[in-house]
């Protein structure tokens, strides 16, 4: 893969460049703020960017910020949102947008070098990954918006699956359910979300974000 990131701690920046190129792909840019990897990303055409959320110069919400930005000006290029924070505001915006090719990280919570390196490949052939946590706080403020109210308990637990990229099969070995149960509950939340079958549209992605009210 070619890799561009946007990291200001100088010490991990350094860290993932060693990783990935250590495992064979090519690290096209390595800078620490959004300008830099705006400018970078348009002169180098990378096909995945990893970014922090919070860099200069006001370390709030600049990363996201700056992956909503790659969305538009280059659809094309994948990107890998790998944060300590949850800006939940355009988070939401960047799943609405474009959520294929998108994927939000926490630090804290990668616990294996292996599962890193999955999550950017998975995102790099146009899936959706989003931490666990990140689907529960995107989550937190949109429970009772139309539709969601009406889901079971279990279709809420088979959904925040589906947001993290599941599928049915992998559902199934999460929940300890039958793969006909769960065909079942992703039927049922379609029906309640009134996401009816169009040959244009993916309705599992429709579902999550609705879900996420994105």
């Amino acid at each position: 893969m070619r890799i561009a990131i946007a990291e200001d701690s100088a010490i991990l920046r350094a860290g993932l460049v060693e990783l990935l190129t250590g495992r064979g792909h090519d690290v096209t840019a390595a800078v620490g703020d959004a300008p830099s990897l705006l400018a970078a990303v348009t002169e180098q055409e990378p096909e995945v960017v990893i970014l922090d959320n919070r860099m200069p110069p006001t370390h709030t919400n600049e990363g996201v910020r700056a992956a909503l930005t790659l969305r538009q000006r280059h659809p094309d290029v994948s990107v890998l949102v790998f944060s300590q924070y949850v800006e939940t505001r355009y988070a939401a915006d960047l799943f609405a947008n474009h959520p294929a090719g998108v994927g939000y990280l926490l630090k804290d919570r990668v616990a294996e070098v292996g599962t890193f390196v999955q999550a950017l490949e998975r995102v790099r052939q146009g899936e959706t990954v989003l931490d666990p946590e990140v689907v529960a706080q995107l989550m937190g403020a949109s429970r009772q918006r139309d539709g969601i109210a009406a889901l079971t308990a279990r279709e809420r637990e088979v959904l925040e699956l589906m947001a993290q990229g599941r599928t049915n099969a992998g559902i199934a070995e999460a929940l300890f359910l039958s793969p006909g149960a769960v065909e079942k509950n992703v039927t049922s939340i379609f029906a309640k979300l009134q996401l009816a079958p169009a040959p244009n549209d993916h309705r599992r992605v429709l579902a999550v974000l609705k879900y996420l009210q994105v």
